[in-house]
């Protein structure tokens, strides 16, 4: 049995580490484009359910000192917001009527 990645009161999200826990915004972005709106609400429902409680245990913590796992579990959240506009406001994962435009993050958060 493997080591979960992520804190233990939040191991059914393991599924969705691989794919969605990306460092990067543009990472993330990426991910949300190369799915289908099935998978991202798939991903949110599933995020949905614990980010209250995934908040609530960051919020314990130092930003600035996060081990691993809760640095995984940061990068979900951040990847939940992010698909939270493609399943709550545009019902897909491309922003609508915005033709070939596109806006690229430059700096990251320090995290």
């Amino acid at each position: 049995m493997s080591t979960p990645s992520l804190p233990e009161a939040f191991v059914a999200l393991e599924p969705f580490v691989a794919e969605w826990a990306r460092p990067t915004r543009a990472e993330r972005y990426a991910m949300r484009l190369s799915k289908s709106q099935g998978e991202l609400v798939e991903f949110y429902d599933a995020v949905a359910v614990h980010a209250e409680a995934a908040i609530e245990h960051l919020n314990r913590a130092e930003l600035a000192s996060l081990d691993e796992r809760d640095t995984r579990l940061l990068h979900l959240l951040y990847s939940f917001i992010l698909v939270s506009y493609a399943v709550n406001i545009f019902d897909q994962p491309k922003i609508p009527d915005s033709g070939s435009a596109f806006f690229d993050c430059v700096v990251e958060p320090a995290v």
